[in-house]
């Protein structure tokens, strides 16, 4: 029987040692690498939020900052105009918890009060108020790897042991944020796929996912369209649902705890054949 492995968001509960879960990615920005534009308006990121649930997903994230690689900053006020009408609409409509996708403590914080029970953090908490913030607002909270910030990001590949650097690097954050009153049972890890890694590391840390699960927290992942599917197959962002497919699959087998993409129909159905084999019967 597997062990429970539990995240903690908000007043919700979810044992990531019985099965993958499914973070949706609703992006409310013109500029994102994949569908930038697609959901500014609220009415579009609402429904496209709502068919993802209907689809089968188990979180929702919503983000007002691209994070592609050079990206520029976007203005604190105006990321939280973005997401807060957004996640107080799918809070109202959809009964699965709904995080923001930020890196400032003040966005986070309106979104919390907003309704979302979860902070996606590609900085692990390096704004000085991010864990008291979700400290106070008993949120969870991802804690991603990454190196310097979106427009600098891709020039900081140089590391000896990626997978080893990754690791060492979530642990620690995770002991900073429990030393900073965090209940450790709110934080899951996210090795950072293409952020500050070269699409070979990318693939590295995918292969040795399993190495993180001794951090002890659940281990989230995104390879959702991502560059360097379309590296290996050679396709454009809009042509990498099997490459995405194909890394999923990966990733649930290896014991990713959960995935974040974009195409819900389709990954849950991956997600449910790579679990059906995982939990076959024995002879």
């Amino acid at each position: 029987m597997t062990e429970p492995l539990l995240w903690r968001v908000g007043p919700r509960v979810l044992d990531c040692g019985a099965r993958t879960f499914v973070m949706g990615i609703l992006n409310v920005t013109p500029d994102s690498f994949s569908d930038g534009g697609r959901f500014l308006d609220l009415e579009a990121a609402v429904a496209e939020g709502m068919a993802m649930v209907e689809a089968g997903a188990d979180l929702l994230d919503v983000g007002g900052e691209s994070t592609r690689p050079g990206a520029e900053d976007v203005p604190e006020g105006r990321e939280r105009d973005r997401v807060v009408p957004v996640i107080k609409r799918l809070v109202a409509e959809v009964d699965v918890p709904v995080s923001v996708d930020t890196r400032k403590s003040d966005v986070a914080q309106a979104a919390l009060d907003s309704g979302a029970t979860i902070v996606n953090d590609v900085t692990a908490g390096r704004d000085p108020k991010m864990f008291e913030t979700v400290r106070a607002g008993g949120a969870g909270i991802v804690l991603m790897h990454m190196r310097g910030d979106p427009a600098t990001m891709q020039q900081l590949t140089d590391y000896r042991d990626v997978v080893g650097e990754v690791h060492d690097f979530l642990a620690d954050r995770v002991r900073a944020a429990v030393d900073a009153g965090i209940d450790v049972e709110c934080l899951a890890v996210d090795p950072g796929l293409g952020f500050a890694k070269s699409a070979e590391q990318s693939l590295l840390l995918m292969r040795e996912i399993a190495a993180l699960r001794d951090i002890g927290r659940p281990v989230l992942v995104g390879p959702s369209r991502k560059s360097f599917v379309g590296k290996v197959l050679g396709t454009e962002i809009d042509d990498r649902l099997e490459g995405t497919a194909g890394a999923v699959a990966w990733l649930v087998a290896n014991g990713a705890s959960v995935v974040r993409v974009h195409d819900v129909k389709e990954m849950v159905r991956v997600i449910r054949m790579v679990e059906a084999i995982k939990d076959a019967p024995g002879r």
